[in-house]
């Protein structure tokens, strides 16, 4: 299986772009094709004793920034990383594309370049998320800041079909995000969604307040970009402020620095459970081809893990299974 990465996305680029590439070529045992300047990659993959052994190398000398309009990538910037990543995608040079870069620019080239599964509206970010007990799916985070509510609909159905088929969750249940769970509540985006994902073949819980969330309340939680990176944005700064706390008070005396010893093993597991980095990345949901979006922080570990999931979207049949779903709606509908 090919992966290519985009060595010059995200703030850590290109040396734990790098890195990681190389350990997931070393551990998945997948070909990792590495997009960016080629001098730069070899020095700085020299400088710090990274094997190249394990990959390629395609040159592109161009960068999009985090502060490059989205897109300025079928522009200035259309001889990018990025860029040339996405294209080797499309042109069947690879079988997924991870990248910590400018979201917006990936989300618009992955809609340009790649193109959208047939049938769908909209791509998403689908971020996948710790819970009390396992992982959710938060769907969309940030890609639409407005939708419709087919758009919300469709979500709800990709949302489904990774959960069930990359994260191996039984029936997942899909929850809409609203300001109450009575039928009848929220704007007129909810009440129509609520509709119509009533008549929806999946798992459909109804609506769900966003203090459940974080509890076992649902496997996919569906929202329009707007309140769905609100609500990511706030759930990664709720951790950070958290185990901030758990820290301050296990380092307050020496009584509680012996509680901390004696809780270290525990400690470490939550804070695992809690930690990004381990899942390593969210799926551009909607594409035609698996196109995987890393945190703009990421580490070595969160790349070579959003490759793992990458190559788990590929051996899943995620996109496969997405379009046969999206011909035999419009087959049913006619």
């Amino acid at each position: 299986m090919k992966i290519i990465v985009d060595a010059f996305g995200g703030d850590n680029a290109p040396l734990e772009i790098i890195k990681g590439g190389a350990l997931a070529a070393d551990e998945f045992g997948y070909e990792i094709i590495l997009v960016g300047d080629e001098s730069k990659i070899k020095e700085v993959a020299e400088k710090n004793s990274i094997s190249l052994d394990s990959v390629s190398i395609v040159n592109a000398p161009d960068v999009i920034s985090m502060e490059d309009e989205p897109m300025e990538i079928m522009k200035s910037k259309n001889n990018s990383s990025m860029a040339k990543g996405l294209q080797m995608l499309a042109n069947g040079e690879g079988d997924a594309f991870v990248s910590a870069g400018n979201s917006g620019a990936l989300c618009a080239g992955a809609t340009l370049i790649v193109k959208r599964i047939k049938g769908i509206k909209r791509c998403a970010f689908a971020p996948v998320i710790p819970k009390s007990k396992g992982s959710f799916m938060l769907i969309d985070s940030g890609a639409n800041a407005e939708c419709r509510p087919e758009m919300l609909r469709q979500f709800a159905v990709m949302g489904s079909i990774y959960m069930k088929n990359v994260m191996v969750v039984d029936n997942p249940r899909v929850g809409l995000v609203n300001i109450g769970t009575e039928s009848t509540k929220g704007d007129e985006l909810r009440y129509e969604t609520f509709r119509l994902l009533k008549d929806t073949n999946i798992n459909f819980i109804g609506n769900i307040e966003a203090r459940d969330i974080p509890d076992d309340i649902a496997d996919v939680v569906v929202a329009d970009g707007f309140t769905g990176n609100v609500i990511l944005k706030l759930y990664e700064g709720m951790a950070k402020a958290i185990f901030g706390k758990f820290k301050s008070i296990f380092t307050k005396n020496y009584k509680n620095k012996i509680a901390a010893a004696l809780l270290m093993g525990d400690i470490k597991e939550l804070k695992n459970s809690m930690d990004y980095n381990k899942q390593g990345g969210a799926p551009l949901i909607g594409i035609s081809k698996p196109v995987f979006k890393a945190h703009g922080s990421s580490n070595a570990e969160t790349i070579k893990n959003a490759i793992r999931l990458s190559g788990e979207y590929v051996k899943r049949n995620v996109v496969g299974i997405i379009s046969d779903y999206m011909s035999e709606y419009k087959t049913s509908k006619e």
